[in-house]
């Protein structure tokens, strides 16, 4: 059985939400005091206070509980930038805003935010629907910033475009290749396709009406 064809989970009661609440808690405080190879299953149950086969229930493996703690720490995000929306004059500017405050939380718990990639990029088909969740929870955030509700396919690829090269720069700056201002810089200009792709944005290879110069002779008068 594929991913695409697993069954829909029926809805948690309050005592397994409370349950995987503990379980996503305990992955996170494991990672961030020793980062990926500190997640081990059983220690995980033992700091959630489940037992072992409990644990497995709710995450087959280690790679989707890690993506999972991931999807967990983006909607934290979500609902603060919810209450605290950025403050940016334009769209470029607010997405660019947003990608830096939820970069700056990753910053903060590196061995953490070094935990949750490695397990994006581990992640085989399996934990297909977990990692979209993720991408589906980022788009959401940056649109939010953008303020938009009903995006043209135009804008949907610039999100996309800009959802692989904030993973990138975290990813460049975790294994120490980028400094947090070249990051910044990535962020900004990436954010500028969004200008690119506003619905009255010029279009390649549609003439653009030329506008009058300074120079331009008066009407009814020769030139030289």
């Amino acid at each position: 059985m594929t991913s695409d064809d697993r069954p829909a989970s029926p809805p948690l009661t309050e005592r397994q939400e409370a349950r995987r609440r503990r379980i996503l808690h305990a992955s996170a405080q494991l990672a961030g005091r020793g980062g990926f190879d500190a997640v081990q299953m059983r220690e995980v149950a033992e700091a959630a206070g489940v037992a072992l086969g409990t644990l497995y229930r709710y995450f087959p493996s280690k790679i989707h509980l890690l993506v999972a703690t991931m999807q967990d720490q983006l909607q934290h995000l979500h609902t603060t930038l919810r209450k605290r929306p950025p403050a940016g004059e334009n769209s470029a500017e607010r997405v660019a805003e947003t990608l830096m405050r939820a970069f700056r939380a990753l910053q903060r718990e590196p061995q953490l935010a070094d935990a949750m990639v490695r397990a994006l990029t581990f992640a085989d088909r399996s934990v297909s629907p977990e990692v979209d969740t993720v991408s589906r929870l980022t788009t959401a955030i940056i649109l939010d910033a953008m303020g938009l509700e009903h995006p043209t396919p135009q804008q949907l690829s610039a999100v996309r475009v800009i959802e692989h090269t904030w993973h990138s720069a975290l990813i460049t700056w975790l294994s120490g290749r980028a400094s947090i201002a070249q990051v910044k810089i990535d962020i900004e200009t990436v954010c500028r396709l969004i200008d690119l792709t506003a619905p009255d944005a010029p279009v390649a290879g549609r003439p653009v009406a030329a506008a009058p110069t300074a120079s331009a002779a008066p009407e009814g008068r020769g030139t030289a």
